[in-house]
């Protein structure tokens, strides 16, 4: 038997790896009809009952319980968590586990989200007559209307029928990123209309990376003698004393008010390097009218600034009077960077 060549063996290579792109953007494409198709939903018979839902659970006093099964169930776990961690109380029910004790789970004034492709999904039996039994509300994300689920439900968020990705019609690719995509709509739309903030957001999200963007200059400024402050009148040969006793490689220069009229960095420093340099005033070489942020600015917000403005620190200022400042190590220090 005749061994490939190194070259044979190259190019059966190469064409898989081209029919793998290939399916990758088939899958891709596949997808974003979906998308397309609900995006037209809620314009022709969607947005009824989609309004009709946020104003259900805006008005709840109680949790959105999110139920589900296999995929659909997979989805609605990350759903109730999107809606949870937005600012509605939500959690999952598995289905199977309902019928077992976790139907105690679900309160009177709970709202119950109920996701299954086709309406028929025997395993939601349990929730759904507990629902209809003691009044709880139920919507239905799914394709059938006319379904099991959809005919006993109070709300139904129809999707359109849409083509999987998977080529054998089978494995939920489409359907499923549709049933994620409508969930994030809700819980998009309810933090949208509680006011949710980014300050509510850091309360649910202290840890990691996100946690530590959402905090703000107030959180981490350095204040008080830590200040690299100086009056216009103050002579270089003080200025640079006090730029290294404080350390954070600016001296801010302020005026008789105490309002913020300018900063003097290691750049500027180099740029006057003169015979005279130490008999100058701050006043003399500084840059006038410096950035700056607030006290409530996100630290993500500041990361962005000194990476744009190629700067270490950055005052905090407020009613026109520098209160602290920031610098990069501080950033690092708390994740954010």
């Amino acid at each position: 038997m005749a061994t490939p060549s190194p070259e044979t063996v190259s190019d059966q290579t190469s064409d898989k790896l081209t029919q793998s792109v290939v399916s990758a953007e088939r899958t891709l494409e596949t997808e974003i009809a979906g998308l397309s198709a609900v995006r037209a939903a809620l314009k022709n018979g969607l947005a009824g009952p989609f309004k009709r839902t946020f104003d259900l659970i805006s008005k709840s006093t109680g949790r959105v319980i999110v139920t589900g099964i296999g995929k659909s169930g997979h989805i609605g776990t990350k759903i109730a968590a999107s809606l949870a961690s937005t600012g509605t109380p939500s959690f999952f029910v598995h289905a199977s586990e309902a019928s077992h004790g976790d139907l105690g789970m679900i309160g009177n004034n709970d709202v119950v989200l109920a996701l299954s492709w086709s309406g028929e999904t025997q395993e939601l039996a349990s929730i759904v007559n507990y629902t209809r039994r003691f009044k709880v509300p139920l919507v239905a994300i799914t394709s059938r209307e006319d379904s099991a689920l959809g005919r006993a439900s109070d709300i139904v968020l129809k999707l359109p029928g849409v083509a999987e990705a998977c080529p054998h019609g089978l494995a939920p690719t489409t359907s499923a990123l549709i049933q994620l995509a409508i969930g994030d709509a809700l819980a998009v739309a309810l933090l949208e209309g509680r006011g949710f903030t980014a300050q509510d957001f850091r309360v649910l999200h202290p840890g990691g990376r996100l946690g530590a963007s959402l905090k703000t200059a107030r959180d981490i400024m350095h204040s008080g003698d830590r200040l690299p402050l100086a009056s216009a009148t103050t002579s270089m040969s003080d200025g640079i004393v006090l730029m290294t006793q404080r350390g954070f490689g600016v001296l801010g220069v302020t005026d008789e008010l105490n309002q913020l009229i300018g900063i003097i960095t290691d750049g500027d420093l180099r740029r006057h390097v003169s015979a005279n340099l130490l008999n100058k005033t701050a006043g003399d070489i500084m840059t006038p009218s410096p950035k700056t942020v607030g006290p409530d600015t996100l630290s993500a917000t500041i990361l962005e600034l000194v990476n744009s403005l190629s700067i270490t620190s950055v005052f905090v200022i407020e009613d026109g009077r520098p209160v602290g400042i920031v610098h990069l190590h501080d950033l690092l220090r708390i994740g954010a960077a």
